[in-house]
């Protein structure tokens, strides 16, 4: 494929990607997950007591919230003191919703796991960037429960990881900048487990409506993308 992008990339290749693990000293599970110029702190939190709603139901919870700290992108942006906004309700629930589908939650017992996702710079790629870095803090997490004899076995039943791929003057890429993510004909977002199964596909067409084939070709490049992002979680995790 002849198509050059902004950054020199292939169009099947990742931003150089690195995640910093146990990067806050008082969180049960931490990770700094950069991705290109996107850069988020992910901290998991255990408390013991679970929703109300699942108050002696014998089974815990994983939750997220996700912020974008003020000048973390191009222009500041107010920050969301009061209420969050309908994006960012919409991506911190996508964070949780990835999170517990790979969480035996009756194993976790009656405790919640809070992960906070706050990014600190944008370029494209927050909320996936939001659940690769969550899932290595929540398994921090875990392992330190475990360690302390909180937990009996791990709840934990597969990896997850989230990127972007998208179309761009009719040529499939594969995590998407932001300016390339700005301009994309389709723009997609991909949550895999470590089996392989998706979890959720979010797709929209920008500019020009998209068949299956080219559907079928970014989630190609998502498959390969995110198997990549599952060997940096595992040397984030096991070093």
């Amino acid at each position: 494929m002849s198509f050059t992008r902004i950054d020199n990339r292939n169009h099947d290749q990742i931003r150089p990607t690195k995640i910093t693990p146990n990067y806050s000293p008082y969180a049960e599970g931490s990770a700094f997950i950069e991705v290109g110029n996107t850069k988020v702190l992910c901290n998991a939190t255990v408390e013991d007591k679970v929703p109300f709603f699942l108050r002696n139901k014998g089974q815990g919870w994983v939750t997220a919230e996700y912020a974008m700290l003020p000048r973390a992108t191009h222009t500041r942006s107010n920050r969301e003191t009061m209420r969050p906004s309908g994006r960012t309700m919409e991506i911190q629930r996508l964070i949780g919703r990835s999170l517990r589908t790979i969480v035996d939650l009756k194993v976790l017992g009656e405790r919640q796991i809070f992960i906070d996702c706050d990014v600190i710079q944008a370029d494209g790629g927050t909320r996936t960037a939001s659940i690769t870095g969550a899932y290595v803090a929540l398994a921090l997490a875990v392992r330190k429960m475990m360690e302390k004899g909180t937990l009996k076995k791990s709840p934990i039943l597969t990896e997850v990881a989230a990127i972007s791929v998208g179309m761009l003057a009719k040529n499939p890429l594969l995590d998407l900048c932001y300016e390339e993510d700005s301009e994309a004909d389709v723009d997609m977002n991909i949550v895999c487990t470590g089996g392989g199964k998706l979890i959720e596909i979010q797709g929209t067409a920008e500019q020009q409506p998209f068949d299956r084939e080219q559907m079928n070709s970014m989630l190609d490049l998502a498959e390969k993308g995110i198997s990549q992002l599952f060997t940096i979680q595992r040397y984030a995790i096991n070093g």
